[in-house]
């Protein structure tokens, strides 16, 4: 080994080996003592120095043996055979140890693992040598971390006293293509899991370089956690920043950041905690029709209802009828009858049920179409009808639908779908769609960027170890098995690992722990790692970690400054969301997330007296179609109606008047 690489001085020496025969040293373990006011603990990397020196044939040159171990256990004893020799000398007084004539000796024992022996070849047992502290230089070799200097991603820092050693996990085994996948886990609030995953994303954001580009879709299940990342964080200490510059990260918020949320019921207001006046038009509408939802229709339907003949029908309407621009003559009612939405999917049932019962009345009662009987799509008519009803505000009835922008997705760019405040039926929606359209776009190499991180939270509800097969649990389980060869990356957190589907944490080449509860840890999964470590994981302090990562083959702490984005607690009393707004100031927010600069009454003179079914109808043709001057194309667009002031009562939200799922198409 090269000294200039990793060098030492008797400063940091702290130790030597000791091997005895009924604990003797072994290639994979070894034991030495320190002093009692040594640094030396539970996680602490040190060097050891063979005492003997050998000749290396090849290079025709002495060297010693080099060996990198980490701490993971420890004892400390005196010379006293039992206690109760301790007992007698101390004269059967506890005082009067205070004050023993003789001192006893007392020793440090530790027992490190093997991280790695310089030359790696033979394997041998860890020779007798000094023990030193491991120094900058030293934890870079020990956690191999010098074999992938250009695909490095920071991790956090190996903290030793004063020493502060920057970790680094291999690019290549984070996203891909060697290995892929992380997943965090730790119990709720202490285990700082949002935190790690934002963090990490900064490093990522900063350092990784990807010819093809790469994005991350986030989806925000919980409150306010994932709305502030375009804000810096607030009072950052000095020592953070330090640790920023330690790790070569500079400590600012994501610059490209797009949220996506559903339409509330009233469908012009999003449903997003992020509405305060200053975020709000950062925020996009996320609203799709039959044609976006019918290939996961199933996400949506009741399993105990679809049995083999409701499957049957579905693959007729999937097959035969929905999203086809020539209809097949005899399945469609009309010659040019095209079904295109939830709308013409109406009409459609309602002439076959009318065509159903003019057959009945001249066939002596017999029931059915196509072969098909009469029961069967009639239940699979109101399941469809349902969705529309149960997911109003993401399903729109009209053929009118706002979507993540597939095809033009951008490098480093993140992507926020808020869906904390829909219902669990529409939650599966999002994740189910949106990851298999991302598979299909990378597999088409049509998406924008070359890879792409998608981040799940709350695992133990969508891929529990102990619930059905769900679709979202087949999705999770696609991606962790086969996303890193389409450059679909998994990253998911959760309070208990060994409640989530084995397979998928199974297949995460990076594993990060925080505080965990003594329960969690006493399960089967956990029977690898030592004691010591889980002793440590019960008591472990916010903002440290342990890491597992396919080039450290022991387990690591490390500790990270805060994200350098503003926390959620910090970021809702900054930015508490507005209230509901009316029909004119919702389109004002519209149109100003086309054109900030657009003034609230110009927008609400163009929309005066316009009934709202138009309104909507013409500003969802504005976006497709007139973002370069969005307010002028949008009154060109305008169809002539009657005015809305006639249509007042009929058309108020109190009398179940129009919304954005009512919009029609002439």
């Amino acid at each position: 080994m090269d000294d200039q690489e990793c060098t030492i001085n008797n400063l940091d020496l702290v130790g030597r080996v000791v091997a005895t025969e009924k604990c003797p040293n072994t290639a994979q373990t070894f034991s030495f003592w320190t002093n009692l006011d040594s640094p030396v603990g539970i996680g602490t990397i040190v060097r050891v120095t063979s005492d003997k020196i050998y000749f290396n044939n090849n290079e025709n040159k002495d060297y010693r043996r080099e060996v990198f171990g980490i701490v993971t256990g420890g004892v400390s004893y005196t010379d006293l055979d039992s206690p109760i020799n301790d007992y007698i000398s101390s004269d059967y007084d506890p005082l009067s140890s205070h004050s023993a004539q003789t001192e006893r000796p007392e020793i440090r024992y530790y027992t490190a693992s093997v991280l790695k022996m310089d030359p790696e070849e033979p394997v041998q047992p860890v020779p007798i040598g000094n023990v030193y502290l491991a120094t900058d230089s030293c934890v870079k070799k020990s956690l191999r971390m010098d074999s992938y200097e250009k695909t490095k991603i920071p991790a956090g820092l190996y903290i030793n006293g004063d020493n502060q050693s920057p970790v680094y996990l291999d690019s290549d085994f984070l996203l891909g293509p060697e290995a892929a996948h992380l997943n965090v886990t730790g119990v709720s609030g202490l285990a700082t899991k949002t935190s790690i995953i934002e963090f990490l994303l900064t490093g990522i954001t900063q350092h990784y370089k990807c010819s093809g580009g790469i994005a991350t879709v986030l989806f925000n299940v919980k409150g306010y956690d994932l709305l502030f990342l375009d804000q810096p964080a607030e009072d950052m200490s000095e020592q953070e920043l330090k640790m920023y510059q330690k790790l070569g990260i500079n400590p600012e918020p994501f610059h490209n950041v797009k949220y996506y949320a559903p339409f509330k019921d009233d469908g012009v207001n999003l449903n997003t905690l992020r509405t305060n006046e200053e975020l709000i038009n950062d925020v996009s509408p996320l609203s799709w029709g039959l044609e976006e939802i019918f290939d996961h229709v199933q996400v949506l339907l009741n399993k105990d209802d679809i049995d083999a003949k409701a499957d049957a029908f579905l693959s007729l309407l999937k097959e035969r009828i929905i999203n086809k621009d020539k209809p097949e003559p005899g399945y469609c009612v009309h010659k040019d009858e095209k079904i295109k939405n939830f709308n013409d999917l109406e009409k459609w049932f309602q002439r076959v049920f009318a065509q159903i019962e003019g057959e009945e009345e001249s066939s002596e009662g017999k029931s059915g179409w196509k072969g098909h009987a009469t029961a069967t799509i009639r239940k699979i008519y109101n399941r469809l009808m349902n969705i529309k009803t149960r997911c109003k505000g993401l399903v729109t009835h009209t053929s009118d639908s706002y979507d993540l922008p597939w095809g033009n997705f951008e490098n480093k760019a993140i992507y926020v779908i808020d869906i904390a405040n829909v219902i669990p039926l529409a939650q599966d929606l999002v994740f189910t769609r949106v990851v298999e359209e991302l598979k299909k776009r990378l597999e088409e190499a049509a998406l924008g960027v070359e890879k792409v991180v998608v981040f799940v939270d709350e695992l133990n509800k969508y891929a529990s170890s102990d619930s059905g097969n769900s679709y979202l649990k087949q999705t999770l389980l696609e991606i962790s098995e086969r996303g890193r060869y389409l450059g679909l990356v998994l990253f998911s957190a959760q309070q208990f690992k060994s409640q989530v589907h084995k397979r998928i944490v199974g297949n995460c080449a990076t594993s990060i722990y925080g505080r965990m509860d003594m329960d969690e840890l006493a399960t089967q999964g956990y029977s690898v790692m030592p004691a010591s470590v889980k002793a440590e994981l019960t008591v472990l302090e916010k903002g440290k970690l342990l890491i597992r990562h396919p080039h450290f083959n022991q387990y690591i702490f490390v500790k990270f400054p805060r994200p350098p984005v503003l926390t959620s607690q910090k970021g809702a009393k900054k930015f508490p969301p507005a209230k509901n707004k009316s029909f004119e100031d919702a389109m004002v927010m519209h149109f100003k997330r086309l054109e900030p600069k657009i003034k609230a009454n110009d927008v609400k003179d163009a929309i005066f007296e316009v009934d709202r079914q138009e309104v909507l109808r013409a500003f969802n043709e504005t976006e497709r179609k007139g973002r370069e001057n969005p307010l002028e194309y949008f009154k060109n667009t305008l169809r002539k109606r009657p005015p809305r002031n006639s249509f007042e009562e009929s058309h108020s939200p109190a009398a179940g008047g129009a919304t954005i799922d009512d919009w029609l198409i002439d």
